[in-house]
């Protein structure tokens, strides 16, 4: 199955893939290495932390090359958003309640729920693709079914929404 993202969202896949791989699985690699040379490595904490810490970075470049290898980049901002698609920003009212609520559709990793920016497989995002300005929606949420009438379509750049953008000592393992 692809994964939908934008071309920063790819990017920041990218640089993390690729500082784990040459920056620092390599530099753990030695820290093993120093460790080994201490003697025993059956008690020896520091060879049995380093060892741990190259089995998550592995893990983790295991993950980070299936998403780049399902990536599918999306350019939202070259999308009409006439319709609620990839990188649409989305205005919703709650019918029940009348509450309004607004969100953005992106990738997997580009995801902050909390922050209203919600991934495309999600049963919202998902109820929404398609949907235009005056269409009603039901979801099957987790914990209830909520109806919802869109109010508003547009595009916001999603980075620019982000309040969690990860950096190069983010990627890094303690």
């Amino acid at each position: 199955m692809q994964e939908p993202m934008s071309i920063e969202g790819y990017d920041l896949l990218i640089e993390e893939f690729k500082f784990l791989l040459e920056v620092e699985k390599p530099k753990v690699a030695q820290e093993k290495l120093v460790a080994a040379a201490l003697g025993d490595r059956s008690e020896n904490a520091d060879y049995q932390a380093a060892k741990e810490k190259l089995r998550h970075i592995d893990k983790r470049l295991f993950y980070l090359n299936s998403m780049i290898q399902k990536s599918q980049i999306i350019d939202p901002s070259r999308l009409s958003h006439e319709r609620v698609s990839f990188g649409s920003s989305v205005k919703i009212v709650n019918l029940q309640t009348d509450e309004e609520e607004s969100y953005t559709i992106c990738g997997v990793m580009e995801s902050e729920p909390e922050h209203g920016l919600i991934s495309v497989h999600s049963p919202l995002a998902r109820a929404l693709l398609g949907k235009e300005v005056a269409d009603q929606l039901k979801v099957q949420l987790p914990n209830a079914k909520k109806e919802y009438e869109v109010l508003e379509i547009c595009y916001k750049n999603i980075f620019s929404l982000k309040k969690n953008i990860r950096k190069k000592s983010d990627f890094s393992f303690h």
